[in-house]
């Protein structure tokens, strides 16, 4: 039987919408020039977050695994938006930032790789409709 995930959301006031993830409530909404109050993300910007945890859990696990030591890992996602509407993610960068040895970067490319292709269901469906670049940046 399939797995399903389920997420309650609630309109707060205005454009603000609380979702309760879990035991999580994560509150979404816009800037005042689009009618909201900023009281949090753009619903766009979660996708780009649930890219990142995604894959980044991804690559702390099998690092792990792989016994490497590793630190200051960072995820960077840029997305170019398309001007008419509706208006979507055209292309998406996916930027690892982390600091280990010289000697363990194949195993970080190689886990960044398998998370890609194989592991991450969250870029797996997003790359179904809009092209995501992969790059590392060694610190």
């Amino acid at each position: 039987m399939a797995t399903v995930h389920e997420v309650a959301t609630k309109w707060v006031a205005d454009m603000e919408f609380a979702s309760e993830i879990d035991d999580h409530i994560i509150h979404l909404d816009t800037v005042e020039a689009g009618g909201g109050h900023n009281n949090g993300p753009k619903p766009k910007a979660l996708l780009l977050s649930a890219l990142s945890g995604c894959t980044g859990m991804d690559v702390v696990s099998m690092l792990r695994k792989m016994h490497v030591e590793f630190s200051d890992f960072n995820l960077l996602a840029k997305a170019d938006l398309t001007d008419e509407h509706p208006r979507v993610y055209s292309k998406i960068e996916l930027i690892y930032q982390i600091k280990v040895k010289l000697e363990d970067q194949d195993k970080v490319a190689k886990a960044v790789h398998l998370s890609k292709e194989k592991y991450c269901g969250v870029s797996a469906m997003l790359s179904k409709v809009c092209p995501i670049e992969f790059r590392i940046d060694y610190i």
